[in-house]
């Protein structure tokens, strides 16, 4: 049954549901007003890496988005999104829109850096940091964007981060990883 679900999600160019990583999480119900989950299936959801905050990033070419969002106050986030494209170019396009993005937007106070590791087909390790008086300050994202063949995975957290560190990735490492291991189900691999 599963698998003849998975199989007509693929065909409709659509992602199934329970397909990412935290959406039996994002399911629960949680009674903490400082906590919540956001899901989407909006094919034209914002890209969650997106430092020059363009609707328009890594839009070209979709044919299906899911995105979820957990938020807990005052300062703590992590995302989870996968996106599928037509064909690997536009898959590749967006990863480079997003890299040309940390290269060009970013403000005194809050900067923006990309760094390619080695995962997928090509992935890059992006870091948002705030910054007081030239030196890192409390504050900042962390992601991991992955592109294999035709999907985009992306895995973020956000909260008070110090001074940028190979460790802060961890965890989105682990679960690109997770995600490398199954989006052959659904992407053109």
């Amino acid at each position: 049954m599963l698998k003849t679900i998975l199989v007509a999600s693929v065909i409709a160019g659509a992602i199934p549901q329970g397909f990412l990583l935290y959406e039996k999480d994002a399911a629960k119900k949680d009674k903490n007003p400082e906590t919540s989950w956001a899901v989407s299936t909006k094919k034209t959801a914002k890209s969650v890496v997106n430092p020059c905050d363009r609707a328009a990033l890594g839009q070209a070419g979709r044919t299906s988005a899911k995105t979820i969002i957990y938020t807990a106050v005052p300062d703590y986030s992590k995302s989870e999104q996968v996106i599928l494209y037509t064909n690997a170019a536009s898959a590749g396009a967006a990863l480079a829109g997003i890299r040309s993005a940390t290269a060009s937007c970013g403000t005194k106070g809050y900067r923006f850096a990309a760094r390619a590791v080695k995962l997928g087909d090509a992935a890059l390790a992006i870091t948002g940091q705030s910054y007081y008086k030239g030196k890192p300050a409390v504050g900042g994202e962390r992601a991991i964007v992955v592109r294999r063949a035709n999907a985009l995975i992306v895995y973020t957290q956000a909260g008070e981060w110090g001074k940028p560190a190979t460790a802060d990735f961890t965890r989105q490492t682990q679960d690109a990883k997770r995600m490398l291991a199954k989006v052959c189900r659904i992407a053109s691999c």
